[in-house]
């Protein structure tokens, strides 16, 4: 049930005939893991908070540093040196008091992640580690959670939603392991900061989706952005049958 000051808090999302009391009472009940609170995360972590989603778990064993001060606002000037993880939560609890925020501040290991997904209703994978990517794709299969992932680089993002319970593929389907070598990052390729807000909103918004049965989550699509252009392609996905994460054969 929702108090009166939750009534308060939440009633722009309330009015909203597709979500009402019942989406903002999902939200409550559902705890999210967020694996890496970079660009990505910060936006995704940002708008969970402020949305009510009722326990984010976060993750992420870095340190904050000058540079990304750039395009992760949930981190400042005062919480340089500090993990990330922790510095997200002390801005988080500043944003919404009444949420539960729990602090994991290292970095995931891939025979860790199985304990860590089991139990959550959905994983935003808002991480730099292709390893670790792979490691939520399984844990997330086989505990049946969607992952909703993103990346983001120079002026581009993708986006989509992996659920293989839905019919639709898995992050292996569309990215192989063997692509990440020459995969791109912001750290040797550089990125606009709105870029990652941007991403990481549409992040936030697909596991607001997802959580409240709101709209058509991208189940079955990946959404392309081109923002130095304005460009917005939604692409149609299918799952690889001899995926070996998802894969019949």
């Amino acid at each position: 049930m929702l108090d009166d000051d939750e009534l308060l808090r939440y009633s722009r999302q309330l009015m909203l005939p597709q979500f009402d009391i019942a989406g903002q009472e999902s939200l409550k009940a559902a705890t999210v893991l967020i694996v890496g609170l970079g660009g990505l995360g910060s936006a995704a972590a940002m708008y969970l908070a402020s949305a009510g989603v009722g326990t984010l778990i976060l993750a992420d064993g870095d340190a904050v540093e000058l540079s990304n001060l750039q395009r992760q606002p949930v981190h400042s000037e005062l919480g340089l040196g500090m993990n990330k993880a922790q510095s997200a939560a002390n801005h988080l609890r500043a944003i919404n008091s009444r949420i539960n925020i729990q602090v994991l501040p290292q970095d995931l290991i891939e025979a860790e992640v199985p304990n860590r997904v089991r139990g959550v209703d959905a994983v935003v994978d808002a991480s730099d580690n292709y390893p670790i990517r792979f490691a939520l794709n399984r844990s997330c299969i086989a505990a049946k959670v969607p992952l909703i992932s993103a990346a983001a680089v120079r002026n581009e993002g993708q986006l989509s939603v992996f659920h293989p319970a839905t019919g639709g593929p898995c992050y292996r389907c569309l990215y192989p392991v063997e692509g990440q070598a020459t995969a791109l990052n912001c750290r040797d390729s550089g990125v606009l900061a709105p870029v990652v807000g941007v991403l990481g909103s549409l992040q936030a918004m697909e596991t607001i989706k997802v959580l409240a049965g709101l709209g058509e989550p991208l189940y079955h699509a990946l959404l392309v952005l081109d923002l130095a252009t304005a460009q917005v392609q939604r692409l149609a996905t299918a799952p690889r049958p001899d995926c070996p994460d998802c894969g019949v054969t």
